[in-house]
């Protein structure tokens, strides 16, 4: 796989069509900012004619004294562009930064929605740079390009015909140099658009390789290969300067032109108001106002052509943020709205049927079984047998392709998501804790639990002796992904935050295997407690946790081949007897 296969928004490009109906969402903002944007430029407009008009009535010798009034008009006109001007900054920023905040909380809910299929062979680094980088890039085109571009056709077209007012033929002049000056950063568009994602793909990568590196930092210093890191970083930096120079380029170029035909436009008119004003044809009053009208009419289409050549990155940017932003739902919540309808902790797999679509075939075939109200089940089988499978689809990370998967009775597919997985609760064997304090990781799934129900929940999960010797116990920050904690303790903090939870059916994907044998048979006792009022499905391979089980369930080519307590299917000599004596630590 190469990089441009790892890219995040490859596929149909989306543009930057594809952020207009965000501002439906802000609809009043936008107008506010449109106008804010015009204003700006009138009011610009109308102190540097009137500092004109001023210069040509000085010039043609009028008295100091009738010069005064023209000074007040002055002075307010630039008061009034200030001040124009500042509004605009503000409200466009507030307009533009309230859409980014927008993107980056839907760049949140699609990766929800699609995961855990999308996340899945998706670089952290990478995804941060979506969520961050690209989404603030957008700012740039809702604060600089979008209300930008409204005033740019205004505002010349006003200014055009105000010059007309006064000399027709200055405006004919002028009116070719203005779409000409427009279309500039369209000349090279699909080169832009090429160069943008390429440039926004190689920082993505370089990012996903600079987080990588920190959370592997321990690994690349034991095994002593920081140099070949670094080196495999700066081939990265090299590539981004290479396209950073080649995208530079471009919109050199781009300026130049934008330069060149500026500096035409205002030759033309200046030269021709000259010859005018020779004539007889133009007051030399109002030679300096047309002229300056003339730059105020080209003024705003060299401001947006700046911003312009910036679209190659923002529509880059653009793609990656709307191609996260409007996944899929992995499984549709059809019955959101539904009430909830589970009140006992029954399991059911009925023929389910599952693949992940990726040429392996079919993970699970026909499986069935059941968990009674209050029973710990262990399922175990050979590695890639289906065992997490079973999880994923019990928690509706998928959904089967075929048969039932019940909870107390209902349906999965019948029940509302968020109220599936109130019910059923997972301990996954790799736990993730954020950086805030212990009590905070414990109290996730309940973020209105007192101390003391944390607490209880701690010493079920043998955590509250480990905890209250930390030197501020439960206030304790864990560090990033709980990296100030060992293995066994970040597992145990997890079966706390379970505990926490209350479901009625709680999941233990090798949940205990960073716990060593006194804290395992500690957490087998605090299991017979709370397994009196919940059923426990344990996925493990240490046989101490599998005979703890009411009943052991043998997986075996996507079905349940035995079943029984450890005794039984000891004395089958079958698949589980095999598996034991094959593998005595890892069944």
């Amino acid at each position: 796989m190469n990089d441009a296969d790892i890219a995040i928004g490859t596929g149909q490009p989306r543009g930057l069509r594809h952020l207009l109906p965000f501002v439906a969402t802000k609809r009043m903002h936008f107008v506010i900012t449109v106008l804010s944007g015009i204003l700006s430029q009138i009011a610009t407009v109308v102190a540097l004619a009137t500092g004109a008009w001023l210069v040509g009535h000085a010039v043609q010798g009028m008295p100091a004294t009738e010069l005064v009034g023209i000074f007040w008009i002055l002075g307010s006109a630039v008061v009034a562009a200030a001040v124009c001007k500042w509004w605009q900054v503000f409200i466009s920023h507030d307009f533009a930064f309230g859409l980014v905040e927008v993107l980056q909380v839907g760049i949140f809910d699609g990766l929800e929605r699609a995961a855990p299929a999308y996340v899945l062979g998706r670089r952290t680094g990478e995804l941060a740079s979506v969520a961050t980088a690209d989404a603030d890039m957008m700012e740039w085109f809702y604060a600089h390009v979008l209300g930008d571009y409204i005033g740019a056709v205004l505002v010349p077209v006003g200014v055009l015909v105000t010059l007309a007012a006064i000399q027709p033929i200055m405006a004919l002049v002028l009116l070719p140099f203005l779409p000409l000056v427009a279309s500039v950063p369209f000349w090279l568009s699909k080169r832009a658009g090429e160069q943008g994602t390429a440039l926004v793909s190689a920082l993505g990568l370089l990012n996903a390789e600079v987080v990588e590196g920190v959370q592997g930092l321990r690994e690349l210093t034991v095994f002593g290969s920081c140099g070949a890191y670094l080196d495999r970083l700066m081939w990265r930096t090299r590539a981004i300067h290479v396209l950073q120079m080649r995208y530079g380029s471009r919109a050199g170029l781009e300026q130049a032109a934008i330069d060149i035909l500026l500096a035409l436009g205002v030759l033309a008119t200046v030269s021709t108001g000259l010859f005018l004003v020779g004539r007889g044809e133009l007051d030399f009053t109002y030679y300096p106002v047309a002229v300056v009208l003339a730059g105020a009419a080209l003024a705003p289409i060299t401001e947006v052509t700046q911003t312009a050549r910036k679209l190659g990155e923002l529509r880059a940017g653009a793609d990656r943020v709307v191609t996260i932003f409007g996944q899929k739902a992995q499984v549709q919540d059809d019955a959101a709205g539904s009430p909830a309808r589970v009140t006992e902790g029954s399991v059911l797999f009925d023929k389910v049927g599952f693949d992940y679509g990726n040429g392996r075939g079919a993970v699970l075939s026909e499986m069935s079984f059941d968990l009674r109200p209050g029973e710990t089940v262990a399922l175990v089988g050979t590695s890639g047998a289906g065992k997490t499978t079973c999880a994923n689809l019990l928690m509706r990370f998928w959904d089967s392709k075929e048969g039932t998967i019940r909870v107390g009775g209902s349906n999965v597919r019948d029940l509302p998501i968020d109220e599936l997985r109130k019910k059923v609760t997972l301990v996954p064997q790799d736990v993730y804790l954020f950086t805030g304090s212990i009590a905070d990781n414990i109290c996730l799934g309940r973020p209105e639990a007192t101390r003391a129900e944390i607490e209880q929940a701690a010493r079920l999960a043998q955590a509250h002796d480990f905890i209250t010797a930390l030197p501020n116990g439960y206030d304790t920050p864990c560090g990033e992904r709980g990296l100030r904690l060992s293995g066994g303790q970040r597992q145990r903090i997890a079966i706390a935050r379970a505990f926490l939870r209350d479901a009625p059916v709680l999941i233990m994907d090798e949940a205990v295997s960073n716990l060593d044998t006194e804290n395992e048979l500690a957490l087998q006792t605090a299991l017979r407690e709370i397994r009196k009022s919940r059923t426990v499905l344990i996925i493990a391979h240490r046989p101490s946790t599998i005979r703890s089980a009411d009943r052991i369930l043998m997986l075996e080519n996507g079905k349940i081949v035995e079943q029984g307590t450890h005794s039984e299917l000891l004395s089958l000599n079958g698949s589980y007897a095999r598996l034991i004596a094959e593998e005595p630590q890892a069944a």
